[in-house]
């Protein structure tokens, strides 16, 4: 399936700049080095992906989900919400350019995956699935006038 989600015209503040990267940098290193995997309440893992124009690898703490009962324990949802910006995340842009060189790093383990990103019926399923299991991302939503790109990230190791 295609990442087709266009940028919304409104939306939240989306934080950039020096200070910016370096708390990602410092909000990563914590989400590796967590024995529970959790971070302000939520399941972190740390996605890597390749810049979409740099072609430089960037590395982001991104909560997760539970996939499907189908999609068993080797796949995980993300939701590139940026806190409700008018703008998809930047790493959003990087799994499309590249969705082949994806990985994960969660639970201590570094897994590669193929990302999709989800359509319809099923997008809105897993969607419900994760404002059940953390509302904020329903307060996201509302702050924007985009729809939250929903991506299922499945072990290629598996």
């Amino acid at each position: 399936m295609a990442f087709d989600t266009p940028a919304g015209s409104r939306g939240a503040w989306q934080p950039s700049g020096p200070l910016f990267r370096w708390l990602n940098k410092v909000m990563a290193s914590r989400a590796r080095r967590s024995k529970s995997g959790t971070m302000v309440g939520l399941n972190a893992l740390v996605l890597t992906t390749i810049g979409a124009r740099s072609g430089a690898r960037r590395s982001n703490p991104v909560a997760w989900f539970r996939a499907g009962e189908r999609d068993g324990d080797d796949s995980w949802l993300i939701v590139a919400s940026a806190s409700g910006a008018r703008n998809n995340p930047a790493w959003y842009y990087n799994i499309a350019a590249h969705p082949d060189k994806v990985q994960i790093e969660v639970g201590g383990r570094t897994i590669p995956v193929a990302a999709e990103q989800l359509h319809g019926e099923e997008r809105e399923q897993a969607w419900q699935r994760v404002i059940a299991s953390a509302p904020r991302f329903a307060q996201y939503e509302r702050k924007t006038d985009r729809q939250m790109p929903v991506i299922r990230l499945v072990s290629r190791a598996s």
